[in-house]
């Protein structure tokens, strides 16, 4: 069976409003799980904090290595796929092997200009010079 392209885009517009539609129904209604779990245990709101604020980190840390990556492998002085990206908590360690100094120097400045990015750990970034 074959689909006309007038049939996948009609697919794909459906699914795309029904991902937005559950999307915006989970967002609206966390103010309404909170309060029932606030009124539930104290310890309970400090436990779900503490996993919101977990979750917010990875995402964060998964946002920092994508965009530190993806700024590598965009630029033409950088090889960024002998560069290995890992953040935690802010905090950018690059490893791997890069032909020279100033190619090594580059990728450190590179990830320090990232949004979110609190310090640069490149000890294990070496130069081949």
């Amino acid at each position: 069976m074959f689909w006309r392209e007038e049939e996948i885009y009609l697919m794909k517009q459906s699914f795309t409003k029904w991902t937005f539609a559950a999307v915006t129904a989970a967002a609206l209604s966390l103010p309404f799980a909170t309060g029932v779990y606030a009124e539930t245990s104290g310890q309970t709101m400090l436990a779900a904090s503490d996993t919101v604020q977990k979750a917010e980190e990875a995402v964060s840390d998964t946002w920092i290595t994508s965009k530190v990556k993806s700024s590598f492998l965009a630029d033409k002085n950088l090889n960024g796929m002998d560069i290995k990206v890992e953040t935690k908590k802010g905090v950018v360690a690059l490893s791997g092997m890069v032909k020279t100094d100033a190619e090594r120097e580059l990728a450190i400045d590179t990830a320090k200009n990232i949004k979110g990015v609190t310090a640069v750990s490149a000890d294990a970034l070496k130069s081949a010079e």
